[in-house]
């Protein structure tokens, strides 16, 4: 149920943080906007469901980390290394993941004539 709300707040988030972008006049290049608007959104929901699953994945695993410190401490530096290991890679899917916002948003729109 609380991963729901989450959810629900997010793509409200999305919505409302598009509809200026839905508000705007078509202009002489009407395709090349539509295309820009369609980049905008689609930039904005990879990052924004990429940094969700990232964070969400970073606090299971550093809450599964304490518990299997708690009830074994003598395992803490294994733990500790298998944790710090897997937070780096979350955090470089993230990490991807910007990176390939960052490539949608700055395609050179006038250099495509056919759009």
């Amino acid at each position: 149920m609380r991963s729901l709300k989450s959810l629900g707040l997010a793509l409200a988030t999305l919505v409302l943080g598009s509809a200026p972008l839905l508000a705007q006049e078509a202009t002489g290049g009407s395709a090349k906007a539509s295309l820009f608007r369609v980049s905008i959104i689609v930039g904005g929901a990879v990052i924004t469901l990429a940094v969700i699953a990232g964070a969400i994945c970073q606090s299971r695993a550093i809450s599964a980390a304490c518990e299997g410190i708690s009830r074994n401490p003598g395992g803490a530096p294994h733990i500790r290394f298998l944790l710090i290991f897997g937070l780096v890679l979350i955090e470089t899917l993230v990490i991807y993941a910007l990176l390939i916002t960052i490539i949608i948003l700055m395609v050179q729109w006038n250099k495509y004539p056919g759009i």
